[in-house]
């Protein structure tokens, strides 16, 4: 059935809430509107509000009422209703919930699933469009991940949910209204990728391209149109953000030769330059050229007239491709 980005998202909740009675959904306007993107839409309908919670406009609240929850033996999703609002709660999230597993050596778990709405390309105003990713990759005790299609987005959040581990899911919200057949149940049965895995889009031998969540893409379009001026581009979707899969990065890298990052968020401090770092230390011998950078630029998230000027495009993406070739 052809099935929204939102869509999958939906449908990978109700089969989480059909198959464990200990999942349960909280969030702000999560129930009867469901949520502001409509990605729980009817949920609260069909599994009732004790399933499907209306919480209120407290971040701190929901993630430290979800701690709670995790630690009664019950699996938590909070919905952040956008990502510049998840830092109220980044506390609890941080310094409870990451650490909960190590600072009783193993014996207690956290399941909690946090999905954040995240990154820019809507039009939306402050706060609304921000990439706060490095933030929560940076944490131990976290997994980080975020799909990049809609297919993507039904196995992951099912991945997420069924593990043990506090698991921060970034949404691109550009992406939401994307399109896609998807056969649920084939899904169900064959499965894919494990969540921790990053995926080869489309092979290629002048150089590689890594990209996540709304930016890969805008790396695919940039790659078409370098075919038809000749190179070939292989593109990585790195789906998860933390734990990285360095394997899949640097086995591309040792045969391309070259490497471009891009995501939405600053290039200063970004997931970027850890990918530089980590790949310039695997593969110093077979890099032709240094690995670049294209990201947002180094300010406070600008005006949505002005952001299509702060996000990473096919030309910015191109023009790195230039700048890797010639060097």
């Amino acid at each position: 059935m052809k099935t929204t980005f939102a869509g999958a998202i939906n449908m990978g909740l109700r089969r989480a809430l059909e198959d464990d009675p200990k999942v349960v959904l909280m969030g702000e306007d999560i129930g009867r509107l469901g949520g502001v993107f409509r990605v729980t839409e009817s949920l609260q309908k069909d599994f009732g509000n004790n399933r499907v919670i209306d919480t209120p406009l407290a971040e701190s609240g929901i993630i430290g009422t979800a701690f709670g929850m995790a630690l009664r033996g019950l699996r938590p999703v909070c919905e952040i209703q956008f990502d510049g609002f998840v830092y109220p709660a980044f506390d609890q999230i941080v310094c409870q919930v990451a650490k909960i597993h190590y600072r009783t050596k193993g014996k207690v778990v956290a399941p909690i699933t946090i999905r954040i709405p995240f990154g820019g390309g809507i039009g939306s105003v402050e706060h609304h469009s921000e990439s706060p990713e490095a933030y929560f990759a940076h944490t131990a005790g976290l997994r980080v991940v975020s799909p990049s299609n809609p297919a993507d987005a039904y196995l992951m959040i099912r991945q997420s949910i069924s593990l043990d581990d506090p698991v921060i899911f970034f949404e691109p919200k550009r992406r939401y209204w994307d399109k896609a057949d998807l056969d649920f149940d084939r899904l169900d049965r064959e499965g894919d990728l494990a969540l921790d895995q990053a995926r080869v889009c489309t092979t290629g031998a002048d150089a590689t391209i890594v990209a996540y969540g709304g930016t890969v893409a805008t790396a695919l379009g940039a790659a078409e149109i370098a075919a038809t001026e000749g190179h070939s581009l292989e593109v990585i979707d790195l789906r998860s953000l933390s734990p990285i899969d360095f394997d899949t990065i640097e086995t591309s890298v040792r045969k391309t030769g070259r490497l471009i990052v891009v995501h939405e968020a600053p290039v200063f401090g970004g997931l970027g330059a850890e990918i530089a770092a980590r790949v310039t230390e695997r593969c110093f011998f077979h890099l032709q050229a240094p690995v670049l950078r294209v990201g947002g630029f180094d300010i406070p998230y600008p005006p949505a007239k002005l952001e299509r000027h702060h996000l990473p495009d096919p030309d910015r993406i191109l023009a790195a491709v230039d700048r890797t070739l010639a060097a």
